[in-house]
C-alpha cells in the first residue's frame, strides 16, 4: 500500500507541527522536500496555493492546513494522547493556535523581516508579539506544558512559532522576562521527538 506524500520544508513552523504530529502518530509518510522558491509542479497540483505542508493521502484526498493535518494524524492514532480524552484539549487549545496564526504570526513576519515592514522599528513588532508570550508564560508558570502536566497538541503547534521569534535576536530571548517559555522551548528543541521533526532530506525531485 502506498503511503501518504507530504510536502515540507524543514524550517517552516508550520511544516514542523505537522511533522511532529505525524511523528507523535506513528504515521509514515513518503517526505518530499521542496524548495520554496522553486515549487513541484506535482505539489501546486495537489494545492494550488503553493505553501506547505500539504498531504496528499493514497486515496487521493489532499490536506493542505497544518493544523488539519494534525487532527488527521492524531485522530488516526493519538499514541501521546495530545488531543486528551475525549478531545478534551481542543476547547483549550483553539484560541491559542488561532491567536498564534493570525496577530502573533503577523508580529513574528515584521519582527523577522523589519526591512521588509520600514513603517515601524523593530522593537515594535518584538512588542507586538511579546503579548502573546506573556499569555504563553502565564500559562507555563502554572503547569509545565501549555495545557497541564503533559505535553499536547497546543505545545507542538506553538513552540515551532515561539522558536522562529527567540531565534530572531536569541541573546534579547535568553534575558527575556519569559523562563518559564524558555525552560518550555529548551525542552522542545533537545527532545528525541524535535531531533526526528528536524532530520534532514534531500530536495525531492520528481521522476
Amino acid at each position: 500500500m502506498s503511503l501518504p506524500i507530504l510536502y515540507s520544508f524543514r524550517r517552516c513552523p508550520y511544516a514542523m507541527r505537522a511533522r511532529s504530529a505525524l511523528i507523535a502518530s506513528g504515521i509514515s509518510v513518503e517526505l518530499r522536500e521542496v524548495v520554496l522558491r522553486d515549487k513541484p509542479a506535482a505539489m501546486l497540483a495537489a494545492s494550488p496555493k503553493g505553501s506547505v505542508p500539504v498531504l496528499v493521502l493514497p486515496d487521493g484526498q489532499v490536506i493542505d492546513e497544518s493544523w488539519d493535518i494534525m487532527l488527521w494524524a492524531l485522530r488516526q492514532h493519538d499514541a501521546q494522547d495530545w488531543l486528551g480524552v475525549g478531545e478534551r484539549h481542543m476547547q483549550s487549545a483553539l484560541p491559542l493556535v488561532l491567536e498564534n496564526d493570525t496577530s502573533f504570526k503577523r508580529a513574528l513576519d515584521r519582527y523577522k523581516y523589519p526591512e521588509r515592514f520600514p513603517e515601524h522599528p523593530q522593537d515594535f513588532y518584538r512588542a507586538q508579539g511579546e503579548e502573546f508570550l506573556q499569555r504563553l508564560e502565564s500559562h507555563l508558570r502554572i503547569t509545565p506544558y501549555l495545557l497541564g502536566e503533559r505535553m499536547s497538541i497546543a505545545d507542538a503547534a506553538l513552540l515551532p512559532f515561539v522558536r522562529q521569534f527567540a531565534s530572531v535576536d536569541s541573546h534579547w530571548f535568553s534575558t527575556s522576562p519569559y523562563p518559564a517559555l524558555r525552560a518550555s522551548l529548551e525542552a522542545f528543541t533537545s527532545s528525541a521527538l524535535f531531533a526526528k521533526v528536524m532530520q534532514k532530506f534531500s530536495v525531492w525531485q520528481p521522476g
